[in-house]
């Protein structure tokens, strides 16, 4: 049975958001609110927890997750970003963006895209998220939470807790965060490539 946190979107409690990295830290499969639709999330290192979240999701091992990130530094520890990339990045983030940078070693493996050797890293722009990152310290290993079968991503923390009360650790019940996907942005190479037009402005990509 999982539980349920009601945190405040915009002063999160503090006293939950130990709880909820404390779960994380210990293995625990998460749902939490981020600045474009509920997502799935785990610990970076634990590779049962991933397997978990697969399950889930009923995703392959060809499915890319995302590491959501705190901030640009985080986003320079675990990708290649030059001083071109770095300035899109600076302007754009936090926000409801996906990038596909280059990974650096401190990405794991199983994480990598097999073959062009990228990640995915994105900063959200929502206080529970950067309360939780900042008590945590590291990313959050994350997928959208879009249940097989499913369109669009759950989007009542109500609704979510009743289907994956068995399947997940902790639901945090962070209000509504809409339901639209981020914009997604291959910058692994000179030229921006927008992969997918989302909720974030894809403007300053296509200049």
């Amino acid at each position: 049975m999982s539980q349920f946190f009601q945190i405040h979107p915009d002063n999160p409690q503090a006293r939950l958001i130990r709880q909820a990295v404390d779960i994380i830290r210990k293995g625990g499969v998460v749902v939490y609110p981020t600045d474009s639709a509920y997502a799935l999330g785990c610990h970076i290192g634990d590779k049962s927890a991933l397997d978990r979240i697969r399950r889930i999701r009923k995703l392959d091992d060809r499915h890319n997750f995302t590491l959501v990130c705190r901030d640009l530094a985080q986003i320079a520890t675990y990708a290649k970003v030059n001083n071109s990339v770095y300035r899109l990045l600076r302007h754009t983030t936090p926000g409801p963006y996906t990038f596909i940078l280059l990974a650096t070693s401190e990405v794991p493996k199983r994480l990598m895209h097999p073959k062009r050797k990228t990640v995915g890293l994105r900063v959200p722009e929502n206080p529970i998220v950067d309360a939780l990152l900042a008590d945590l310290g590291e990313p959050v290993m994350s997928v959208t939470l879009i249940m097989p079968g499913d369109d669009l991503p759950l989007i009542d923390p109500y609704d979510i807790r009743e289907v994956l009360e068995h399947e997940v650790d902790l639901v945090i019940d962070g209000g509504y965060c809409g339901m639209e996907a981020t914009s997604v942005i291959d910058m692994a190479h000179d030229v921006p490539l927008v992969l997918r037009a989302g909720k974030g402005d894809i403007a300053p990509f296509t200049d």
